[in-house]
């Protein structure tokens, strides 16, 4: 998760409460979509970052996860994010995210 993108993100949840705050991540790899659920969640793990050492929480989850999934119009869905998910390792980035949830979602 880029700089600007760590900021916006501390903005939001000082502003409206961590608690009312949620990230929908959409990479390509559960690698990626981990690190940025890790930064979010638990603080930049490069101490490079807006949230080097801040531990926000906040509830963190994929576009392809059966929890955003299913709260969409599936027509929508399919329009904008059913190619994608029929190319992507879904089970893998369900795992990665269910794993940094588990482990430091405060909300």
């Amino acid at each position: 998760m880029d700089l600007e993108n760590q900021r916006r993100v501390k903005d939001f949840a000082e502003k409206f409460g961590a608690e009312n705050v949620i990230v929908l991540l959409g990479a390509a790899e559960a690698e990626s979509a981990g690190l940025a659920a890790e930064t979010v969640t638990a603080g930049d793990p490069t101490f490079a970052g807006p949230l080097a050492g801040v531990q926000l929480g906040l509830r963190v989850f994929h576009a392809v996860e059966p929890e955003f999934k299913n709260e969409v119009d599936a027509g929508v869905y399919d329009d904008q994010i059913g190619m994608m998910e029929m190319v992507l390792n879904v089970d893998e980035i369900v795992e990665e995210m269910t794993n940094i949830r588990n482990e430091f979602c405060k909300f």
